[in-house]
This record gives C-alpha cells, structure tokens and sequence, in this order.
C-alpha cells in the first residue's frame, strides 16, 4: 500500500477519527409517538431519520470514500402499546441480525428507483394499513439517507473536493457510473445499516455485485487495476473505522463478512473473477480484522486460487474460511432452499450459511451442548446400571430435549420489529409492500448450533472402551471421578485423556459416536415441523460460537442452556475448555491435519445445513516457503474432496501469543482467528486468549 493508504490505516487503528464523535445522545420521541399513537414502523424510520440529521458530516484529509459516524448510540424507540402488552404475555420480538441485504439491487438502482417503488406500492395499496405503515417508514428513511448524502457532498464542496462532491451528488440517489462511485454508494448504503438498532451487517457476494463496475471501468480505460486496488484498500480500511460502535460479544465479532468465489445462481456456472483475486490481495495487504473474507470452492476450484487463499492464510487473520459448495448447496436445497437461492448462499457474522435479499434467517437461537448430552446420560447411565446401548438412548433423548426447549423458546417470540431501512435493501418487499421482518421475504427460518460435538463423542467412546468393552474401569470408580473432578485419581484422568479413541485421528470406532450424535441432532430438528413458528425447517449446525467457553465457566442459571458445570469422561477437569466448533477436544493426542478433515467428513452434511467450520491451527512455521504454500492449498483441495462442509485455518505461534498476554503493548496489532471472526488478541477477554494459546497446533 501506498503512504496515503498506510497514513490512514495508522489513524483508523489509533481511533483519531473517534475524537470527532459528538457528545450528544439521540433520543426517540417516545411522548409524540405515544399522544399521536404513531404506528412501530413509524417510531423506527422516525428514529432514523433523526440520528440521520444529528449526523456530522466528516470528511478526513486524503479521503476519496466516505462515511464516518459521529454519535455512538442508536436510538430504540419505545415499542407501541398493543406490543408491550404482548410481551407481558410473554411473547418475544425478534430482530434483525446476521442477515446479507441486496446491495446489487440497492446500488445498481439508486434510492430514488428504490423510493418511486415505494411510493408506487403506497399508492397502489392505500387501503391496506400494513402497507402504507411500511411503505411510509421506507420513504421515510430514503428520505433521510438522501439528504445526509447531499449534507456529505456539500461538506466536500466546502473543502474544496469538487471531485467527491460531484460524486456524491450523484450516489446513493442514482445508479453508479463508475467502480469509484459503486464503492462510495455501497460504503454509504452499509454505514447506513448499523444506524438502527441492528446487529452483524454482512457484506455478501461482493466481487459479483461489484464487477460490473469494475468491468466497464477496465474495459473504457476509466481505471486500471493498480487504480482500483487503492480504492479497494481505502474502503477495507474503513470497515475496521467504525466497528468499535458494532455490538458483539467481543470487539470485532461484527459480522462484516464477505464471500468471494462459488458460482452462479442462474446456472451454476464457476462466478470466480478477476475481482476474486484482487480482493484476497487487497486483503492481504491491508492487514486488518475486517471484512472477514470466505471464499466458496469445490471440486473445480483452480489451484492458482487455492494458492492464493493460503497465502492469505498465512497472513495470520484467520480468514478465508472455506465452505464446499458441493456439499452446502445441496445441504440447503435438501432443507427447503430453491436451488438458485441456494446456489447464492453467503454466511452471517461467523459461518452460518444465509441466503441473501430473500432471507431473514435466524440461524443462532441456541446450542445443542453435545457434551452436555452424552456427561448427564453417562452419569444417570452408569448408576441406572445401563448398558452402553441405554446410554447412547439417554444422550438422544436428551438432545432431543434440548432441540424442544429451543423450539418452545422460538415460538414465544412472535412480536415482528420492523426494519424500514434494511426493507429498502430487500428484494421484493418495496413491491409487495411488506416490511423485511414482517412478511416481506421468502424464508423466515432457524438454526441452532452445536457445541462439543468432539468433547461428546470422545467421553462416549471412553466409557464404551473402558467400562463395556475392555472392564478396566470400574462404574462406581468412574462415577467417583467425574463427582470429585479425579481428586486423588490423575492416573485415571490420563488413561481416559490419552489412551481412549479421539475424535481427529480417523478412528471409526469414535467417529462413529460423533456421526449418531449429529444424526440424532438433525432428528430432532425434523420432528419440528408445524411447531416452529414462522419457520419452515429448524436448521442444525455444527459451529459453537462463544459456547466453547460459557458451555463449560458460567453458571447454569446464567445459561438457558445445559452447562457441564463438572468434569467429563473425555478426561477433562471441571471448567476446561471444549473444542472450537469441529475441532478436536483440546490436548489430545492427533495425528495431524488430514485425520482431523478425515474424521469430521463422515458427518452427513446433506442433513447439516446450518454451518460450522472444521477448526484447525497451524504453526506460523508450516509457511516456510512456496512449497510449503502449496501443501496448504492442497490441505484445502482435500478437505473438499473428502466432503467435509467448512473449513478455517487460523496461523499461530504460541510464544508469540503468551508474549502478548505479558505485554499486550508490544502486540497491538496481533490478529487471531476467535471462533466465526478474527480479532485483535490483546483486546479479547481472558478466557477466549487462554483458548486460543491452548488450541491444538498442527504441523504439515
């Protein structure tokens, strides 16, 4: 990168621009909307376009794409009366989070096209109150989006930026004429998403939407690809601008992912481009947490471009992930999807597969605690005198009854918040005159994750080894063990820690357990058919989240989900970690990378649709040279020819890592892979730096 580019990546990462936030708070004006009884939809776009005109344009020196925000809260306006009464029979509302708008639509149409649909719909549809409260809200906000970019082009004017003045005279209100002006009109129309009361604004398939622009620049000798590489790098530096404001369970878990690569809705055909390539450069170089790049491969996928994601990789940001497309999309058809939506599949903040502008998926509701599952059954198991048949029936059961309290929970939440922006960027809801969040989409449906799968099968598989099989484990002594946390029994601990079957190892005997847990998990979801709401399919997934920490240190009072407040038959003591989505159980013994992809490729995927990444940590030194590069990009083009779903590489170095949790000062900008996003490692909290320094560092 460039000086300029460097400059203002150093004051991005320095927060100067954070100095320039007003100190005001915006506030809903709750008592009008209570005297005049305005309607939810109106309370929110009113709310908007109030922070809207609180905004302070700011344009910072050197700046060619703009958008800084200067007030850090958003305002939530007080629901409407026959809503609170609702929740005080204890319905829910659900929001909306870890959904990919159409930003093709947005920007190629610009928000006059998109606000004379709106106006249409109103007029057409004048006796319907659902449509004229949405379609009012969506003018609304158009409105007031429209007039902080003319406040923004007057601010260039004023500064003597006649170049991006003329720019923003023109975007977002109309179709972009150039590749410079499409990434100004979608780095508008995005800021403008987290300016409501929203969570995990994904980025989508962003070298398909974008090429166009790109393409015609090229081909009229508008910009070269050195020209476009800068805008590129000046825009991923100012995703991380602002993403202190985002919510999240830690700083950087914001859901600004991209997907790059996979194919054509239309036909299938391969969609990789010369944007694909200049975007995983640009990220590279940038060198910053966000966006976190996914590329989609499969069979077909060229070695050139394998090569150049394990570059990326060795970068050390944790990114890309991987998803196969010859398992996801077949997994999605297979769950309800229509083929050309699935074949357009994106993730949400970390790894769940989503379906851009017709979906507003729910795809983290809960987690199914796998170890959970198979810890209460092998306790009750062992004193009921089961044999381990009866076991493996009580870990079902009790998976199964997870999945129905989630369910239950799911359909108590049926109070709709509406989303006059996020509707603007939708397809079909302007024309149909329905809010996103409200009737306006195709798929309303809901995932939960599942946590410990590898902690889960490897406790089953000890106590099948040891108690059934081979008698050298006593029950009572076992049950002694679990009870005590192996006080005065360490010897026991590290017969079941190390000499029992692991999942990672391409071991039969244990990945067996693992394959029925999974398959048990997704009866459980398709015995929930008309119960589920407005939801069509519950979808299983086989990521964690932040589970792998708060499954096994909180409280089970703090958890709607079963804790395992104890220690485990895997041979882990009470409060140690469990594994990071697919990964082996942490500190056992694995053979290496190709066993762990070996032994997570016999899940039945084509039942999983919900996602979750084998999770696996290589050694900064495996990226010795090209050939090193190679074998990495290889390791990619056997996990998809094993079949596997998901796959994330993060790139560590251990004492690096400890170095920096002594002397965070010295490692500012150390960057890690935390579960579905990559962060700052000195800004995590404890627990999540203590997981990653302890996480299984495989060699090559």
């Amino acid at each position: 990168m460039n000086e300029r580019l460097e400059a203002m990546k150093k004051r991005v990462r320095e927060r100067e621009h954070a100095k320039l936030r007003q100190d005001i708070e915006v506030q809903p004006d709750n008592d009008r909307y209570e005297r005049e009884g305005v309607s939810w939809h109106g309370r929110m776009s009113d709310s908007f376009r109030a922070l809207c005109e609180a905004e302070k344009p700011i344009i910072l020196d050197g700046e060619r794409i703009v958008f800084t925000r200067t007030i850090k809260g958003i305002p939530t306006p007080a629901e409407p009366p026959e809503v609170r009464a609702a929740r005080e029979k204890g319905n829910g509302s659900v929001g909306v989070a870890n959904i990919s708008a159409n930003w093709d639509l947005a920007v190629s149409q610009g928000l006059l096209k998109r606000r004379e649909i709106a106006a249409a719909s109103l007029e057409r549809m004048a006796d319907d109150e659902e449509a004229v409260q949405s379609m009012t809200a969506c003018i609304e906000v158009i409105d007031a989006a429209l007039d902080l970019a003319a406040r923004y082009a007057d601010e260039a004017r004023a500064q003597g930026r006649d170049d991006l003045a003329e720019i923003l005279d023109h975007v977002p209100a109309h179709p972009p004429r150039t590749f410079h002006e499409a990434l100004q009109s979608f780095k508008f129309l995005h800021s403008l998403t987290w300016m409501q009361p929203t969570a995990h604004v994904t980025l989508g398939r962003f070298d398909q939407y974008m090429l166009p622009y790109y393409q015609a620049d090229l081909d009229a000798g508008r910009i070269t690809e050195d020209e476009a590489y800068e805008l590129l790098c000046e825009l991923f530096i100012s995703f991380n601008k602002d993403n202190d404001l985002y919510p999240g369970v830690q700083q950087g878990d914001n859901g600004q992912s991209i997907m790059l690569g996979g194919v054509k809705p239309e036909d299938g055909s391969c969609a990789v481009n010369a944007l694909t390539y200049l975007i995983m450069r640009v990220s590279h170089d940038v060198n910053m947490i966000d966006p976190k790049i996914n590329l989609r491969v499969d069979t077909n996928t060229e070695l050139d471009l394998l090569i150049e994601a394990a570059k990326l990789t060795r970068r050390g940001l944790g990114f890309p992930q991987y998803a196969n497309d010859d398992v996801e999309i077949q997994s999605l058809v297979n769950a309800g999807y229509d083929l050309e939506d699935a074949r357009d599949y994106v993730v949400a903040a970390c790894w769940e597969f989503i379906i851009p502008s017709v979906a507003l998926d729910v795809p983290n509701i809960n987690a199914v605690n796998f170890l959970a599952a198979a810890d209460t059954a092998i306790r009750e198991g062992l004193a009921a005198q089961d044999d381990f048949d009866g076991i493996m029936d009580r870990t079902r059961q009790n998976i199964f009854d997870q999945v129905d309290v989630y369910v239950a929970s799911w359909r108590r939440w049926s109070l709709y918040h509406p989303y006059p922006w996020y509707t603007v960027l939708m397809s079909n809801c302007l024309e149909t005159g329905r809010d996103a969040n409200r009737g306006g989409v195709k798929y309303y449906n809901c995932g939960i994750h599942g946590s410990g799968s590898a902690n889960g099968a490897d406790a089953l598989a000890a106590v099948k080894t040891f108690v059934f099989d081979n008698s050298v484990i006593e029950r009572g002594d076992l049950m002694t063990a679990l009870v005590t946390n192996f006080e005065n029994d360490e010897p026991l601990r590290k017969k079941l820690l190390n000499e029992g079957p692991k999942v990672g190892n391409n071991d039969d005997y244990v990945d067996d357990i693992l394959i029925k847990l999974f398959n048990d998990f997704a009866d459980a979801c398709e015995s929930h058919k008309t119960d589920i709401g407005r939801s069509t399919v519950v979808r299983p997934g086989t990521g964690s989240a932040m589970y792998y920490v708060s499954l096994v240190r909180c409280k089970q009072e703090e958890m709607m989900e079963p804790v395992v407040e104890g220690a485990s038959a895997d041979g882990r003591h009470k409060g140690d970690f469990i594994g990071s989505s697919l990964a082996p159980s942490p500190g056992v013994q694995i053979r290496g990378p190709v066993s762990v992809l070996q032994s997570f490729s016999k899940i039945d995927y084509s039942r999983i649709c919900n996602g979750g990444p084998i999770t696996m940590e290589l050694a900064d030194t495996v990226f010795r040279d090209e050939d090193a590069i190679r074998k990495v990009a290889m390791l990619i083009r056997t996990f998809v020819e094993l079949g596997c779903q998901q796959l994330q590489i993060n790139t560590l170095n251990v004492e690096t890592l400890q170095d920096a949790k002594a002397h965070p000062e010295l490692h500012k900008n150390l960057i890690v892979r935390v579960w579905g996003w990559s962060g700052y490692f000195c800004e995590l909290d404890e627990p999540y730096q203590d997981h990653i320094i302890g996480r299984h560092m495989l060699a090559m």
